[in-house]
């Protein structure tokens, strides 16, 4: 019998950065048009090798499919370790690895990768969180290889992808932060509080459609409604749209920050805090404050053997961004909260601030 492309097909559930994880609902036309624009965007052939670094629940599933349905071969890490990557690669002379930013930056610090055998891969391909620039830079210059970058979610799949031509740190270092142009298939725009659509430079939350879509959350309308308006998705992400069409993502609608009456970013104060020497890892937070509403709060993870103080990373990021940006505080912590897919899990770090409060804003 021929398939109805419009009943469900399966359920995939969300990482839960913000709460509960819900199950977004992908129709057979859905899950057969992430399939194809997955082989496209990963310019997929027969004589490939993919090497699957995260796990099957994952939306990274999509990306599997792509690779059998297209006649290459699958290679599957149950759990990721660096070595067992280089390990891997050089044994079956993987192709394409798709791995999350914490992944690469873990897998560029070992002393091994210097002699390791890479000639067979083509690209790795990332997503799931951002990735400072500085550790792209260097994953570029180190593996040799190209890079891919698809951004999206379980809702929408890959809604802007970064294409390798366009990880180019010597001529395009400004692109190293944009989450690419809009996917195939994907209509993207940048709109405001009344889903009136932004121009170039205007900050607003991203919002997507395409048959990429999922119809809606599993016995869930009201958070579907929440998100799916005007035939649009929307991602609850905050970025902007330049004049040649790039996009970049500044944070997450409900992890921004306002202090003193101004807005500030998480992922702008997280990039000016990495770029320290010192820093292995961190994320930032608001926490309450009776004077500025809500006071900056940086989580580190200092580098082995490294002597850091709070003071240190606090006038490191002075020269890197405005005085009212910088964390007011620092707790030094052994490792960050995250999900399987290498997401962090800010409420985890802002829960015991807010706890007592009736609202988790001021």
């Amino acid at each position: 019998d021929a398939i109805d492309l419009n009943r469900d097909c399966t359920i995939l559930y969300t990482s839960g950065t913000t709460g509960r994880p819900k199950g977004a609902v992908l129709t057979n036309q859905a899950l057969y048009s992430r399939i194809n624009a997955n082989y496209y965007e990963y310019r997929v052939r027969p004589t490939d090798v993919f090497l699957q670094c995260l796990p099957l629940f994952h939306i990274a599933s999509n990306v599997t499919w792509s690779y059998a349905c297209g006649g290459a071969t699958n290679i599957f890490l149950k759990e990721f370790h660096p070595l067992a990557v280089l390990d891997l690669i050089e044994k079956y002379n993987v192709t394409t690895a798709l791995l999350v930013p914490t992944m690469i930056n873990t897998l560029i610090h070992q002393p091994e990768v210097e002699g390791a055998s890479l000639s067979s891969l083509d690209k790795i391909a990332y997503g799931a969180s951002s990735i400072p620039p500085s550790v792209l830079s260097r994953a570029i210059d180190l593996l040799g290889c190209g890079f891919l970058q698809l951004y999206g979610m379980t809702e929408t799949s890959a809604t802007t992808v970064l294409r390798p031509e366009h990880h180019d740190p010597i001529n395009r270092p400004d692109l190293l932060p944009s989450a690419g142009t809009a996917g195939v298939g994907m209509d993207v725009r940048i709109v405001d509080d009344d889903d009136r659509e932004l121009a170039p430079g205007e900050i607003g939350e991203i919002a997507c459609r395409g048959e990429v879509v999922m119809r809606g959350y599993w016995g869930n309308d009201a958070a579907t409604a929440e998100v799916l308006k005007n035939g649009w998705m929307h991602t609850g992400d905050l970025g902007y749209k330049d004049s040649e069409g790039f996009y970049f993502v500044t944070d997450r609608k409900k992890d921004l920050i306002i202090s003193g009456g101004e807005n500030v970013y998480p992922a702008e104060v997280e990039d000016a805090v990495y770029s320290h020497p010192d820093v292995e890892d961190v994320a930032v937070i608001g926490v309450p404050d009776e004077k500025w509403g809500e006071a900056i709060k940086a989580f580190v993870v200092a580098k082995d053997n490294a002597e850091v103080s709070a003071d240190d990373i606090i006038r490191f990021a002075r020269t890197r961004i405005a005085k009212f940006k910088c964390p007011k505080t620092i707790n030094f912590i052994d490792s960050l909260p995250r999900n399987p897919s290498g997401k962090i899990l800010r409420r985890e770090l802002r829960e015991p601030y807010w706890k007592d409060k009736k609202r988790a804003v001021n």
